[in-house]
């Protein structure tokens, strides 16, 4: 990563505008190409620390927080669910429905496959979608999330028939080297951060 995309910063936090295909935390293999590495280094320079909040997935691009404190990553952990999450997607086929409000069960295997199941044994995802535009074979949408559940977004438009373009693990398996999922929007306590869109969206804009 060349150089951190901040979108806002203090003393308590600092808001980053995550890159596609580049992990928030790094693996036991690597700890070392990824965001949560690129933030700490550039707080170790001013003396301070952080602390994860909340990921993205690698191909998922777009808004990401961080904490400088353990107090405020607390609170925010402990609130998520209440804070408005906006997506920009775009899928492949025409989405019939203009808007949808999506409830799942979701559970993941062995495997982390995160799958649809029924109530008693998954937990509950809902995701919500109004159509932007419709392209002859694809269609741009807005997505909001209620829940925090992983992959929720990719698995709710792979099941509604209209994967997500780019999408290896739940989509097609087409050509697409990024996947069009980009967390464009996050309001905390009345407070708006927005991550501009990926050059590659401009085709569908």
């Amino acid at each position: 990563m060349k150089k951190l995309d901040i979108i806002y910063e203090d003393k308590n936090m600092i808001v980053i505008n995550k890159p596609a295909n580049y992990l928030t935390i790094g693996t036991d293999k690597d700890k070392i190409h990824c965001l949560y590495h690129e933030v700490r280094e550039y707080l170790y320079k001013k003396n301070q620390k952080v602390f994860i909040v909340h990921r993205l997935d690698r191909d998922t691009s777009g808004v990401i927080v961080f904490a400088k404190n353990e107090k405020l990553k607390r609170q925010l952990q402990d609130n998520w669910d209440k804070y408005t999450r906006e997506y920009k997607v775009v899928v492949h086929g025409k989405v019939k429905e203009d808007k949808k409000r999506i409830v799942e069960y979701l559970k993941e295997n062995k495997e982390h496959f995160v799958y649809a199941t029924n109530k008693n044994e998954g937990k509950i995802a809902i995701t919500n979608y109004k159509v932007i535009k419709r392209f002859a074979k694809a269609s741009y949408l807005d997505v909001s999330i209620e829940t925090g559940r992983k992959n929720q977004i990719r698995i709710a438009l792979a099941n509604l028939g209209n994967p997500i373009i780019g999408d290896k693990k739940y989509g097609l398996r087409d050509k697409s080297p990024k996947m069009y999922l980009h967390a464009y929007r996050l309001v905390i306590d009345g407070k708006e951060y927005i991550a501009k869109l990926p050059q590659y969206f401009k085709t569908y804009e």
